[in-house]
């Protein structure tokens, strides 16, 4: 082929990136294309967060494409009117990209190929959701035997990976929109964009002579410890492939000299193996992006109470730990993976609203939101998903934040109204004799809210809706039988 596109979605990389890779093995010129995709930038599901993320890579994907000879050609509209014209332009014999998974995705892409050559390569996750499945081809809905069947395939290996190209052929003069101004807020600034970043972080996590990842295990599940990669929105939008974190953990995991180094290794490894779990979830079963994976907990009696939700997107439910991560969240664009477990049983089990309220209020927040896993998160907490936790598991956020931030640091960074208040009462400010409080200045109610819910009042009445949403789903099914 003499022209060929490659369209950018979900990988912002030069590195290991299987859809350019085949384009320039296809073609002599290989234009690099990003469409601004009106109906996702618009979308409500979509963050500010996060779009400053995605243009700032952008940039900075451009630039890495300038230095070897090409650069980046943006067009905004909808993805097939665009890349129609692009062809018809350029003259363009096939688009290559890499194959999403998500119900939009899917759509876009079908378009795509009605009247275009369309090539789609692999590269979100290690192995493809067709791939990890049972022996009769049908999907596993459980983490653990997917797991073990993800961990059977041939892992990738170092050789196959394709490296950046020192060159790329001289893009063909066409016009390319400017891509919007939208700075990196402020509160981004913890994630640099960019595959060089991507690839810095992961080398200091997994490499060196004492790697981080030996203590995950440990560690991962502190609040107010430094114990994650902070990778996760660099493999959302691909500037770190999902092969070479693996590849670099089965590095690190054959360098580790002891057990509980394998143990971090190996614990970190399967929270990249649960990304998979959650996209081929999604990619079989794209209900679950609308309703609950379970139809005996798709008729619950939420209270969906506007006042309590408020309460909680802005951090004053009156309970330290869920605040204090919420504030984390609205502030920054992240939030660490025990703090999300903690929110979301909140809001779903203390103050029984739609778990689909709080997916949503995630990912107009989150920098790393990830449909696939923000939705699979939602519904692990909740009970209603496919790999769930026991609907009556209810956490408690007292315990959760004694037991995850032990000294209270985690939750005074964040509250800055707790800084006085002393260790025995950081998690419980309402436990606070008056005069402790006086001492503390930190009046429960006035300079910190008071509990919006009474905790073991809220789990029997969730249970008891839980309960309910599941005897009338039997009683129908017995009726419809």
């Amino acid at each position: 082929m003499q022209t060929v596109l490659w369209w950018i979605r979900r990988d912002l990389r030069l590195m290991d990136n299987q859809a350019l890779a085949t384009a320039l093995a296809r073609a002599s010129h290989v234009l690099p294309v990003f469409i601004l995709d009106p109906a996702i930038l618009s979308s409500p599901r979509v963050g500010d967060k996060r779009v400053a993320f995605l243009l700032a890579g952008l940039r900075q994907l451009d630039a890495d494409l300038r230095e070897r000879g090409s650069r980046l050609v943006v067009r905004q509209g909808d993805p097939a009117q665009e890349l129609a014209a692009l062809v018809h332009e350029t003259a363009a014999e096939a688009i290559f990209a890499e194959e999403d998974y998500t119900p939009y995705a899917r759509r876009r892409e079908a378009r795509v190929a009605e009247a275009l050559l369309l090539n789609l390569t692999g590269g979100l996750t290690v192995h493809p959701p067709e791939v990890v499945t049972k022996a009769d081809g049908t999907p596993y809905t459980v983490f653990t035997p997917f797991s073990r069947a993800w961990k059977a395939l041939p892992l990738p290996l170092a050789t196959v990976v394709p490296p950046a190209p020192e060159w790329l052929p001289e893009p063909l003069e066409v016009a390319s929109l400017p891509l919007p101004e939208r700075p990196m807020l402020a509160a981004t600034v913890p994630f640099p964009p960019g595959e060089a970043e991507a690839k810095r972080r992961l080398q200091a996590f997994l490499g060196g002579e004492d790697p981080a990842v030996y203590r995950y295990a440990e560690g991962r599940d502190r609040l107010d410890l430094a114990g994650t990669s902070l990778l996760s929105p660099y493999l959302r939008f691909g500037m770190l492939s999902a092969r070479q974190a693996v590849l670099s953990a089965q590095m690190a995991l054959e360098a580790a000299a002891d057990i509980p180094a394998r143990e971090g290794v190996q614990t970190w490894l399967n929270e990249l193996i649960w990304r998979e779990f959650f996209t081929s979830i999604l990619a079989h079963f794209p209900e679950v992006s609308r309703q609950s994976f379970r139809p005996d907990l798709r008729e619950i009696a939420w209270e969906n109470d506007a006042e309590t939700f408020s309460a909680w997107c802005q951090g004053k439910t009156g309970y330290p730990v869920v605040d204090a991560a919420m504030r984390q969240l609205v502030h920054t664009g992240w939030m660490h993976n025990r703090a999300r477990m903690i929110v979301a049983s909140f809001l779903v089990k203390d103050l029984l609203v739609d778990w689909r309220w709080g997916e949503r209020y995630f990912m107009q927040h989150l920098v790393d939101g990830d449909p696939a896993a923000n939705n699979g998160g939602w519904q692990w907490v909740a009970g209603t998903g496919t790999d769930a936790a026991p609907y009556f598991r209810v956490f408690n956020p007292v315990l959760q934040g004694r037991r995850y931030d032990p000294d209270g640091r985690f939750v005074r960074h964040w509250l800055p109204e707790l800084t006085n208040v002393p260790d025995a009462y950081v998690h419980a400010p309402w436990e606070m004799p008056a005069e402790v409080q006086r001492q503390a200045q930190c009046l429960v109610g006035k300079d910190y809210p008071a509990p919006i819910v009474d905790h073991a009042w809220a789990r029997e009445r969730t249970l008891h809706a839980f309960s309910r949403a599941r005897r009338e789903c039997s009683r129908s099914s017995r009726r419809g039988a």
